[in-house]
């Protein structure tokens, strides 16, 4: 007789690793399967589609006023990502911390 241990969610440790697997499987399979495609962002998306919708819009009002170097750019948007994990897990560990109290 084996037994199980249970998370605080009740899923056992290998029904966890596994879904956690199969995220990972299916993120990565486009990655194999889509041939020579293009996994653009959203602004050169959204770019062209105005350009086709209005060909005359003037888009020179919304200019960046700092246009920082690559590495600055990539930096300020690592800690951004960094800050906002952290708020988040905070929140999330917060209402547990609470909810769990009661």
């Amino acid at each position: 007789m084996t037994t199980e241990t249970q998370t605080p969610a009740g899923f056992s440790k290998r029904t966890i690793i596994a879904g956690i697997v199969i995220i990972v499987i299916l993120v990565t399979i486009p990655l194999f399967t889509i041939r020579n495609a293009d996994f653009g962002g959203t602004d050169d998306l959204a770019s062209t589609t105005i350009g086709t919708i209005a060909p005359d819009y003037n888009a020179e009002w919304i200019t960046n006023w700092w246009k920082p170097a690559s590495e600055t750019e990539s930096a300020l948007f690592a800690l951004q990502a960094a800050v906002g994990g952290i708020l988040i897990g905070y929140a999330v560990g917060y209402w547990k911390g609470r909810n769990s109290v009661d």
